[in-house]
């Protein structure tokens, strides 16, 4: 697991900062204070691309449809098939409250 190597105090605040907000508003706001519009987008994005992998997408149409590259593409099918199960989480969660 690679999350042992990011452990830490820095980061344990960041989460707990993050874990604190209310709704989708105050997230707005923490991450437009926190994150270049870039950096969120490229979490947004890599978002997008596990839920159409996770529909049986190709990398073509989804490469089309967000504008990841191949390589980010590759790197969330990596995360779906030997990461810590977390798109699959929360993409059901969120799937589930809609």
């Amino acid at each position: 697991m690679q999350i042992e190597k990011l452990r830490g105090k820095g980061l344990d605040q960041l989460f707990e900062a993050i874990l604190s907000l209310k709704d989708v508003e105050e997230c707005y706001r923490f991450f437009d204070d926190l994150c270049t519009i870039n950096e969120i987008q490229s979490l947004s994005q890599r978002l997008e691309v596990a839920r159409m992998l996770r529909e049986g997408k190709t990398y073509h149409k989804i490469e089309t449809e967000t504008g990841a590259s191949t390589a980010t593409i590759s790197r969330v099918k990596r995360c779906l098939n030997y990461g810590n199960d977390t798109y699959e989480m929360v993409l059901e969660r969120i799937q589930k409250e809609k």
